[in-house]
């Protein structure tokens, strides 16, 4: 973009910032501030004196960090007023216009922290053209998250509610983002409740002590635990050259299941790749237009469980379908801006990965799994289909182990313990040998509490799918809910 445009592109940006907003709209203004004067004065009203009632203990519930918007105060006619309420959705609108510039130069500092934007490309032109120190853009989302709680009272419908709350959890995460980028560090789970909007509660690793034993009868045998585990998945790995035909035909499968569920957009697709040189398995980068880019680390050996795991996960009905109906129900249906673009450090990422992990067992229930690996997945990778059915009890059970990696995560990155003890730790409880162990280290170190998400974002997203034992139909129904609406954890912990 020449200099000139650049200039005049940010000129127009910061004209749509809130206080702008104010300021040509002095109803919006006005109503703002009659609202602040009935509150001083009903707080400075005289009041009769109450007769004196026996004490009584009272239990102060801590405050957390997003609460619901209050509701307006009595006798603010003004919320009712729909001329009003236009008026806030406009600044609502405005907001989200200004949130996705604010994030869009956060990504000028740290590339990695913006996972896909397919939005305005005057905006990302702007973003780039002359960013915002940190310390700026920490304030800024500050302030528009103070905007939004003075026209939280004026949004009568329950969408737009929704959005707010949903907005401003994103606004805290993009707010410590920019204060971890500048060296700020919080505790693990401060770090996890303000980026992704939920308080992880940890077990002891001694907790998991009985899930190993269990396992260790499974794979009987001389040497560590890890190492026997290990040896025994070796079996099942996919030779390199086989790579290909394995991997599109476990996506054919993940696709076949999900699309007699939802009818996805006729041109939606993506592209296989396998590299090298990550800390990560396997990653979908999401590209706009209904496409993706899905990417296999290729570093260690591939495992055959990895095959379905990672077409659910990165494919369908996991990221690929997750941001489609983003893309289609948020940014194209109801024009929410907002959504455009995808902060990796955000409550996003949690519904994310979470629906991601969950989508495996809701695409293969039951034993449908077992039935697919062994008729189509195993001959195609050139593996031998084992004669019992141990090999899918030796996953079931390892799963049950999947909390203990974010206790060590908690562990090492409070500083509790090394690197070397948090490698150590991670073979002994994940059952992995070391290069795997490194690499799942590498992840915690690079990524932080973004590691909750997995294992606690699958665990509140299958709670809320299979609550009230409900039929498969059902389950489905509500899970591609949750992908077309803004969707906090406390929504999916609400009864």
């Amino acid at each position: 973009m020449p200099r000139r445009s650049a200039l005049l592109a940010l000129a127009v940006l910061a004209g749509m910032t809130l206080s702008g907003c104010y300021a040509l709209d002095p109803e919006m203004r006005r109503v703002v501030a009659q609202r602040k004067a009935a509150e001083r004065a009903a707080k400075e009203a005289p009041t009769k004196q109450a007769p004196s009632e026996p004490a009584m203990a009272v239990t102060i519930l801590p405050q957390t960090v997003l609460p619901p918007p209050m509701p307006a105060p009595a006798g603010a006619d003004a919320a009712l007023d729909p001329a009003v309420a236009a008026v806030a959705r406009h600044t609502l609108d405005s907001v989200a216009h200004d949130y996705v510039g604010l994030v869009l130069e956060l990504g000028t500092h740290n590339k990695s922290d913006i996972d896909a934007y397919y939005g305005p490309k005057a905006l990302m032109a702007a973003a780039v053209t002359d960013p915002r120190s940190l310390a700026m853009l920490g304030e800024a989302a500050r302030q528009l998250s103070a905007s939004l709680d003075d026209v939280a009272p004026h949004l009568t419908a329950a969408a737009d509610q929704r959005r707010l709350r949903a907005l401003k959890a994103m606004l805290l995460a993009a707010e410590t983002r920019s204060e971890m980028l500048q060296g700020k560090r919080f505790a693990f789970a401060d770090e996890a409740e303000r980026l992704f909007g939920v308080r992880p509660t940890l077990e002891p690793l001694s907790a998991y002590d009985a899930t190993l034993a269990a396992i260790a009868q499974l794979v009987p045998g001389d040497g560590e635990l890890a190492d026997r585990v290990d040896a025994y998945f070796d079996r099942f790995t996919i030779p390199a050259a086989r790579l290909k035909p394995t991997f599109d035909a476990a996506i054919a499968q993940c696709r076949a299941r999900t699309a007699a569920q939802v009818m996805m957009p006729e041109d939606e697709s993506f592209d296989l790749q396998f590299v090298t040189g990550k800390s990560w398995s396997g990653y979908n980068f999401y590209m706009g237009g209904y496409r993706s880019i899905i990417q296999v680390n290729t570093d260690l050996p591939i495992r055959l469980a990895r095959a379905l795991d990672l077409g659910c996960h990165e494919g369908y009905p996991g990221h690929h379908l997750f941001n489609l109906q983003i893309e289609a129900k948020l940014v194209r249906d109801r024009n929410w801006i907002e959504y455009s673009v995808y902060p990796l450090y955000s409550p996003q990422s949690f519904l994310a990965e979470g629906s991601a992990n969950y989508g495996i067992d809701l695409a293969f229930p039951g034993d449908e799994r077992i039935a697919v690996e062994r008729g189509t997945i195993m001959p195609l990778a050139g593996i031998e289909p084992p004669a019992d059915e141990r090999y899918w009890q030796l996953l079931d059970a390892i799963k049950a182990l999947s909390g203990a990696r974010l206790t060590i995560a908690q562990q090492y990155l409070d500083g509790a313990i090394d690197r070397p003890t948090a490698v150590a730790l991670t073979q002994k409880y994940g059952l992995v040998s070391r290069p795997r162990a490194e690499q799942m280290t590498d992840f915690t170190e690079k990524y932080r509490s973004y590691v909750i998400n997995y294992g606690l974002g699958e665990a509140m997203v299958r709670d809320y799918v299979e609550r009230g034992a409900p039929s498969r139909d059902m389950m489905w129904r509500r899970f591609l809910g949750l992908l077309g609406e803004p969707t906090l954890p406390a929504d999916l912990a609400a009864q």
